[in-house]
C-alpha cells in the first residue's frame, strides 16, 4: 500500500481509504481564532465545526489556529506542513476505530515567532468569535488570593512590551486596542477549558490586566465583547508513536500528529455571542441560558473522577486509566465518591440521568482501547485540584457532610508528589509548581499538614477542622498500610 502523507496535495487520494472533507476548504475563511490547537481543540471544537462546515452557508467559519507559547512549536510546524489537515482516530468500545480527516482548521500562525500577524488577526473584523482551550493554569489565576497573579513573569513582560506580547492577556489587550480604534464590532470570547464559569473567568482575569495595562479600554471591552461560559467534554489522550504507526500501516496515511479520542462528545453553551456564531445546534451542540448546572456536575464528576483515578492509580503502577479504573477497589472507590460527597452538592439538574451519567463516566474511563496516559491525567494537579475536587469539599464543609472521600483524594496526592510509586518505582511530576509540591511533601513525611499550605493551592483549607483531621488520617493510614488496604477498608 502507497503510503500517504496527509496534506492538501494527497488529499484525494486520501478520500479512497478514509472520509475527508466534501467542502471546498478554499472558499472557507477564517471567522473564528483558536488559541490552543492542541489534541482536545482538534478532538471537540475543530471537530463540530468540520461537520458543520458540510453543510452549506458556513463557509465564513473556518479556524485560524494559534500557537501561543514557544513549546507549541511542534504542532505549529507540523499542521502547517500539512495544510491544516490531520486524522481523527475515534477509539470505539468494541475496538473498532472510525477515522476521517479533519479541515476546519484553514490557517495556523506562531505567536513567538509574529505576534503582531496574530494581533492583526485578532482585530481583523471578520473574526467574530476567539476561542480558548489554554489549560487552567492559563487564566493566571491565584487560587489563594482570589486575584489575578501580576507577579508573573510573563504577565510583567507584558505590561512592559504592549506591542510584542508572550501570553493571552497581553494579546487580547493589543487586538481590542486596534479594534476600539478602527471602531471595528465587537467580538465574542469564549473560554472551552474545564474551569466552572470559563466565560466568566476569562472575562474577570482579562478586565483584571486591562486594568493595569490599558484602563481606557476597559468601557470599550465591556459594551462589545461577550464572554459566554461554556462546558466541553471528550476524553483525548495523548496521541503515542503506536497510534501513528498503526494509522501509518492500516490505512497507508502518514500523520506526524494524528489525534485520538473516545465516541461521546459533549458542548453545552451560553447563547451569548455579540456578533452571530456559527449554527452548532445543528451538529449536536446545546445552548442553555445557563450553563452553570452542567459544568458543576461535569467538572465534580468527570474531572475529578479522573484526576481520583489518576492519582491512585499512579501510586499503584498503573500507567493508564483503563487498567486503574478495573482495579475493583479503586473503582469503587471513584463511585462512593461520587454517591457520597459529589451528588449531594449537585442539586437538581433538570432533564439529566444523574445514575446514568455516573455509570458512562466508569464505562468512559474503561474504554481498553483508549489508554489515556495516568502522566497526562496527574500532570498540573495544582491547577486542577483547586477547580475539580476543592469546591466539593467546600460545599460539604458547609453543610456539616462527608469529606473523608475527598481528604483521601488529597492525602494520595501528597504521596504521589514525593515522586515514587508504592513499588519504588519514579513518578514523572509535571506541574508549574513541582518543586513546592515536592517540598512540602517530603515536609508532610514528618508533618502531613505541611502540603495543606500551599495556600494558592488550597487557600484556607488548613483551617478547616473537620477536612484536616480527615486528612491526617488517610495520609497516615496510607503510610501504614498502603494505598490498596485503605481502599478496601474505605469501601467497605
Amino acid at each position: 500500500m502507497k503510503h500517504l502523507q496527509v496534506n492538501t496535495h494527497h488529499l484525494k487520494q486520501i478520500s479512497e481509504r478514509v472520509s475527508i472533507p466534501n467542502y471546498d476548504r478554499l472558499n472557507v475563511k477564517a471567522g473564528i481564532i483558536h488559541v490552543g490547537i492542541g489534541g482536545f481543540h482538534r478532538a471537540h471544537q475543530a471537530y463540530y465545526m468540520d461537520q458543520l462546515l458540510h453543510t452549506e452557508g458556513n463557509e465564513n467559519w473556518g479556524i485560524c489556529g494559534v500557537a501561543l507559547l514557544e513549546n507549541d512549536k511542534k504542532i505549529y510546524q507540523t499542521l502547517k506542513d500539512q495544510n491544516g489537515l490531520y486524522t481523527l482516530i475515534v477509539k470505539e468500545l468494541d475496538g473498532s476505530l472510525t477515522q476521517r480527516i479533519i479541515g476546519s482548521i484553514v490557517d495556523i500562525l506562531f505567536a513567538p515567532e509574529n505576534p503582531n500577524a496574530v494581533i492583526e488577526k485578532m482585530a481583523d473584523e471578520a473574526i467574530k468569535i476567539i476561542t480558548l482551550t489554554i489549560t487552567e493554569g492559563g487564566y493566571n489565576y491565584n487560587e489563594a488570593s482570589k486575584q489575578f497573579d501580576f507577579s508573573n513573569p510573563l504577565i510583567q513582560h507584558d505590561l512592559d512590551n504592549p506591542a510584542s506580547p508572550k501570553t493571552i492577556f497581553g494579546f487580547l489587550t493589543a487586538s481590542f486596542k486596534l479594534r476600539k480604534a478602527r471602531h471595528a464590532k465587537g467580538i465574542s470570547l469564549q473560554s472551552c477549558d474545564n474551569i466552572q464559569g470559563n466565560g466568566h473567568m476569562a472575562q474577570n482575569m482579562l478586565l483584571s490586566f486591562v486594568e493595569k495595562a490599558a484602563p481606557d479600554l476597559v468601557e470599550w471591552i465591556q459594551a462589545n465583547v461577550s464572554f459566554p461560559n461554556s462546558m466541553v467534554d471528550r476524553i483525548t489522550p495523548v496521541t503515542t508513536d503506536l497510534d501513528i504507526t498503526k494509522l501509518k500501516e492500516t490505512m497507508g496515511i502518514e500523520d506526524a500528529w494524528p489525534v485520538v479520542c473516545e465516541p461521546f462528545l459533549q458542548w453545552v453553551i451560553e447563547d451569548e455571542f455579540k456578533v452571530g456564531r456559527p449554527a452548532w445546534e445543528m451538529i449536536g451542540a446545546q445552548f442553555v441560558k445557563d450553563v452553570a448546572p452542567y459544568e458543576k456536575m461535569k467538572l465534580s464528576l468527570l474531572n475529578a473522577g479522573h484526576s481520583l483515578v489518576g492519582i491512585l492509580g499512579a501510586l499503584l503502577g498503573y500507567t493508564t486509566i483503563d487498567e486503574a479504573v478495573h482495579n475493583k477497589e479503586i473503582g469503587r472507590f471513584l463511585s462512593l465518591y461520587m454517591d457520597k460527597e459529589v451528588t449531594p452538592i449537585l442539586g437538581n439538574l433538570k432533564g439529566i440521568d444523574l445514575k446514568n451519567y455516573k455509570q458512562s463516566l466508569v464505562e468512559r474511563f474503561g474504554n481498553i482501547y483508549i489508554k489515556d496516559q495516568i502522566d497526562r491525567i496527574c500532570s498540573e494537579s495544582s491547577a486542577k485540584f483547586p477547580i475539580f475536587i476543592l469546591p466539593t469539599v467546600k460545599a460539604q464543609l458547609e453543610k456539616n457532610g462527608s469529606v473523608d472521600y475527598a481528604a483521601f483524594i488529597v492525602a494520595a496526592w501528597a504521596k504521589y508528589c514525593l515522586g515514587v510509586d508504592e513499588n519504588g518505582n519514579p513518578l514523572n511530576i509535571k506541574d508549574a509548581l513541582e518543586d513546592l509540591l515536592r517540598i512540602k511533601a517530603k515536609e508532610s513525611v514528618e508533618n502531613p499538614t505541611s502540603f495543606l499550605a500551599i495556600e494558592s493551592v488550597f487557600a484556607d483549607l488548613k483551617d478547616a477542622a473537620p477536612f484536616v483531621t480527615a486528612y491526617v488520617n488517610a495520609y497516615q493510614s496510607i503510610s501504614q498500610n498502603g494505598i490498596e488496604k485503605c481502599l478496601v477498608e474505605m469501601n467497605t
